[in-house]
């Protein structure tokens, strides 16, 4: 039992119930709005059981990729979080490898088939590209400047853009209206989700600097220092509020007090309130909870999608 419950807590089962919540409010409030209403003449393409298959293969992307973050991240896991160490106690490194690569391979697997019964090539070939990138940022980019921030924040924005691909259709047209409000939903949360995400590791950097520090990593904090880290941070946490803060005001136009009052509530001020935090932050401890709290904004977020 102690082998299986380490074994979830290595591929980070709550984020991949994340992962799957994210793509379910996704596909039955988004794409329903979008497809299935009065309105439209255009019907979805990603059927019901497509699209588990499809959640399905998202999560064992996912999850091989944490096995081998974890698996090339052990030494400094020593240092930052020892309690949290996984491989080499429970599970061995070989055994870690073999996962990764079954996980990564029924990944890959059924997107080509999700990709094959849609007649979509971009589905496989984005999944497949997805993979690598993992597997590149946990041997190599992971220790560099930014780059591997940014490959996180876009694997995360993917986790949304997935679906908008599935409904893509070759013979798609300019003026079609419903593939267009579909690519604006779409971009504005993949784009809360990518800026948010980015906040968050670049916060995550500072929490586990002794680690990186000890086994030479160029991460922003060390590089560019905390104080430069910090701004960095603020800016883009002020670009979201900003962003959120005009959407509500262009929502209310339309009636919708509801989402615009959910939204100030659940993303707003809490961000302000991180803001005050992030510039008070000065322990490993204040780092943890900031990393926390920008994880339940990123739930507020996606859970907004009800309001569609």
């Amino acid at each position: 039992m102690k082998i299986v419950a380490a074994f979830f807590k290595l591929i980070r089962w709550p984020n991949l119930v994340f992962i799957a919540l994210t793509q379910m409010l996704f596909r039955f409030f988004i794409l329903h709005f979008v497809y299935n209403n009065p309105e439209s003449s255009v019907t979805m393409r990603l059927s019901l059981l497509l699209f588990y298959w499809l959640v399905f293969a998202s999560v064992c992307i996912a999850a091989a990729g944490y096995i081998i973050n974890d698996y090339f991240d052990v030494n400094i896991d020593l240092v930052n979080k020892p309690e949290k160490l996984v491989i080499d106690r429970y599970i061995k490194r070989r055994w870690a490898i073999v996962w990764h690569i079954v996980l990564s391979f029924t990944g890959f697997i059924i997107s080509c088939y999700v990709g094959y019964k849609l007649r979509n090539i971009y589905l496989p070939l984005f999944n497949f590209i997805a993979i690598v990138a993992l597997w590149f940022y946990s041997t190599t980019f992971k220790k560099k400047l930014l780059i591997g921030n940014i490959i996180v924040s876009l694997l995360t924005a993917w986790v949304i853009l997935v679906l908008t691909v599935s409904e893509y259709r070759f013979h798609i047209i300019a003026t079609d209206i419903y593939w267009k409000r579909l690519l604006k939903l779409s971009f504005m949360y993949a784009g809360f989700a990518f800026i948010i995400s980015l906040v968050r590791e670049v916060i995550k950097d500072m929490e586990d600097m002794p680690g990186d520090a000890a086994y030479h990593c160029h991460t922003m904090p060390i590089v560019w220092g905390i104080q430069v880290s910090k701004v960095f941070a603020a800016v883009w946490l002020t670009v979201i509020i900003g962003a959120v803060a005009a959407i509500e005001i262009y929502i209310i136009h339309f009636g919708w007090w509801i989402p615009a009052v959910y939204s100030f509530i659940t993303i707003v001020v809490p961000m302000v309130w991180m803001l005050r935090k992030l510039y008070l932050a000065h322990s490993l401890q204040n780092f943890h909870e900031l990393s926390t709290m920008i994880k339940l904004v990123m739930l507020a977020g996606i859970v907004s999608m009800i309001f569609f």
